[in-house]
């Protein structure tokens, strides 16, 4: 089966650069752009709109987008099943996560899954957090790791790898610019610290909600993606912040930082794998899926 023309449509789909998608695939520009008109003209519509600026998916583009990542997952489920039938799973899995899940989970996770299965090779991707279940609903990864929210999409499963406990941090090291950051003792005075908040995911929900409780508006002096960024700044003295402890362990800001005592807690994070329910029909994501034992109790 020859799936490389709707390789290199999706890795142009993803990028919306032809020197990028290029590179990651291994061929000329002008090689995939030969390619991606040649498969415009058979299927009898533009799939991209292109200047000398930038490249675009047309409508018709996102359905065919849709249906290659499908097609090709669907070629992977009945390749690796054949190959079981065969008693060698032999593949790719491709994994999702932060830098600090991969620092904290990874080792764990594949190091006995490579002696047993050592053809399948692992595809691992770095970003924010906050886009990890998206990136596994898009079909652009096989599995993610991250926080569980509060209502699980129902495509998903998951399974608990750890619990983190949120943390309320901030600079150790007062400057005239963090004088005002102290333990607050009421409500009005929650309402005058600066926060360092993530744009979006488990964590802020729950800060969200636990303002809500206290009947105040934070007062957010900036919104930033990716816990490791909030650390960042909070060593900096611009703000107080909340991020899981497993980011804290992890950051060599730490001796920078001081835990602050607040009640009520915030609900803490349940971290773990997230696959759709009918990847876990493909034989090499079960593999990597059924061989992960839960360390909650």
């Amino acid at each position: 089966m020859d799936t490389r023309t709707l390789q290199l449509f999706l890795s142009l789909s993803d990028t919306l650069h032809f020197g990028r998608a290029s590179a990651f695939c291994h061929i000329s520009a002008s090689a995939l752009s030969r390619t991606i008109k040649q498969l415009e003209e058979e299927i009898g519509v533009s799939l991209f709109i292109r200047d000398n600026r930038s490249v675009q998916l047309t409508h018709e583009g996102k359905l065919f987008q849709a249906y290659a990542r499908d097609a090709l997952a669907q070629w992977e489920l009945t390749r690796n099943t054949l190959l079981e039938e065969a008693k060698e799973l032999r593949g790719e899995v491709s994994i999702y996560c932060s830098v600090t899940a991969s620092y904290s989970f990874l080792y764990d996770i594949l190091s006995q899954f490579r002696k047993n299965f050592p053809s399948i090779e692992i595809k691992l991707h770095t970003g924010d957090p906050d886009l990890a279940l998206n990136r596994v609903q898009n079909n652009e990864e096989d599995i993610s790791i991250a926080a569980k929210p509060d209502q699980l999409p129902k495509d998903l499963t998951f399974k608990p790898i750890g619990i983190s406990p949120l943390l309320f941090i901030a600079p150790k090291k007062r400057s005239a610019q963090s004088e005002a950051i102290a333990l607050p003792v009421n409500t009005e005075q929650w309402s005058h610290v600066p926060m360092i908040l993530s744009e979006g995911g488990v964590s802020r929900d729950r800060i969200d909600e636990w303002f809500r409780q206290l009947d105040t508006k934070p007062n957010i002096y900036a919104q930033v993606a990716g816990n490791e960024a909030i650390v960042s700044m909070v060593s900096l003295g611009f703000g107080v912040g909340v991020v899981p402890k497993i980011v804290l362990d992890n950051s060599p800001l730490a001796d920078k930082i001081e835990i602050l005592s607040v009640t009520p807690q915030l609900k803490p994070y349940e971290v773990g794998l997230f696959t759709l329910e009918k990847k876990l029909k493909n034989p090499l994501i079960n593999a990597l899926w059924s061989q992960i034992k839960t360390s909650l109790p």
